[in-house]
């Protein structure tokens, strides 16, 4: 069985040799370059290639690597903004992956979890609603589940929904009573409706940012996910390797611009040296090493704590919070080093810039992660 080096490597060399291509041609649009078309295209020479995906279960075709050893093929994914997608490990799929594979029953697991993890299908987190409702504190959640005729009925709206349009089912929170309960719901089902795409900074997300409307939707009891009432503790198996699955995919895509402006630098000549020669351009190549580093560090002391079993709150927002401003500084020094070019299509920096940047709102802002960290703190310290 191959290594998780191995498999980095062999992804790397995917992505650079099928994925880049596209990804380069339509400025990491994703919707421009083909969308669910192009995933299915990529996804099917993933597949030959042995790298389709590497966090699903073994049992249903995905290669069952755990958070640390996945950390280097997702972010040789990441390499390209549409890698993750290529290989099946994109957002929120790769997160819904997790959350079936732990909370699903065995009828579930065969009509949602196996087809996702063989990409024959994408999927979506229905949690998210407009204010006053849930977005960074779940506890605002709005959207009403009331029991019916042998199951369940749901309504509400939920907005900023990554890849509703063209998923093939929802993974929907909704409130029953004083507590939350999550459930299953294929995208057919009468009641569910993508009414917008939210347009955002960000394009190479697959499906967009959508807001959903959810009318009388009918929901039978089997397609509960876990129990009643337990959907915000359910909500934090999937929360901490979410997080940290971000962070490995944007390092590979902070890696390639900062790879961009390194060679930029040695390249191009000025005042009589090369860039890369010249102090403040040698500090800010310093500076992009040392915050790709600790990046690095911290992610995988979190994906070593999950991997032993535990939650990993405080080392999963510790290295999110970082994570997301350390890579983009990282893209920002690299845009700098590459002058006019940096803020061109003519490099890959741009683009990367662009997508980059909701990473520090998305999967809970730094400010509440800032917030939830320094709560712990006190409560450790200070009792």
């Amino acid at each position: 069985m191959a290594t998780a080096t191995d498999l980095a490597a062999a992804t790397r060399d995917f992505v650079e040799r099928l994925v880049l291509p596209h990804d380069d041609e339509h400025d990491g649009d994703v919707e421009a370059a083909g969308g669910d078309a192009l995933r299915v295209e990529l996804q099917a020479q993933a597949r030959a290639a042995g790298l389709l995906s590497p966090h699903g279960p073994v049992e249903y075709g995905g290669l069952g690597l755990g958070m640390v050893e996945r950390a280097p093929v997702l972010e040789a994914a990441g390499y390209s903004l549409f890698g993750a997608m290529a290989i099946n490990a994109n957002a929120p799929d790769e997160g819904n992956v997790h959350l079936l594979d732990q909370v699903a029953s065995g009828g579930q697991r065969e009509r949602y979890l196996r087809p996702l993890v063989a990409g024959e299908l994408r999927s979506a987190f229905a949690m998210t609603e407009p204010a006053p409702g849930a977005g960074s504190d779940p506890g605002n959640l709005t959207t009403q589940a009331v029991p019916g005729d042998g199951g369940w009925i749901i309504s509400g709206r939920k907005h900023f929904i990554t890849g509703a349009d063209g998923a093939g089912f929802f993974i929907v929170m909704a409130r029953t009573g004083a507590d939350a309960t999550m459930f299953l719901a294929p995208a057919s089902a009468p009641g569910i409706r993508v009414e917008r795409h939210i347009n955002t900074m960000d394009r190479s997300m697959i499906g967009g940012h959508c807001e959903v409307v959810l009318d009388d939707l009918f929901v039978p009891e089997e397609d509960v996910l876990g129990e009643v009432g337990r959907g915000f503790a359910h909500a934090q198996v999937r929360l901490g390797p979410a997080r940290m699955t971000h962070v490995m995919r944007w390092s590979g895509a902070a890696r390639r611009a900062h790879e961009t402006a390194v060679r930029y630098a040695a390249e191009r000549q000025m005042f009589g040296s090369r860039l890369c020669d010249l102090g403040m351009a040698q500090q800010q190549i310093a500076d992009n090493e040392i915050d790709l580093a600790a990046t690095q560090a911290l992610l995988l002391q979190a994906c070593a704590e999950l991997d032993a079993g535990g939650r990993a709150s405080k080392a999963t927002s510790i290295a999110k919070t970082f994570a997301a401003e350390a890579l983009y500084r990282v893209v920002d020094r690299a845009t700098q080093l590459c002058g006019g070019l940096g803020v061109s299509q003519d490099l890959p920096v741009a683009k990367i810039a662009r997508e980059l940047r909701p990473f520090r709102i998305y999967d809970g802002p730094s400010e509440v992660h800032r917030w939830s960290i320094a709560k712990r703190a006190v409560r450790e310290l200070a009792g």
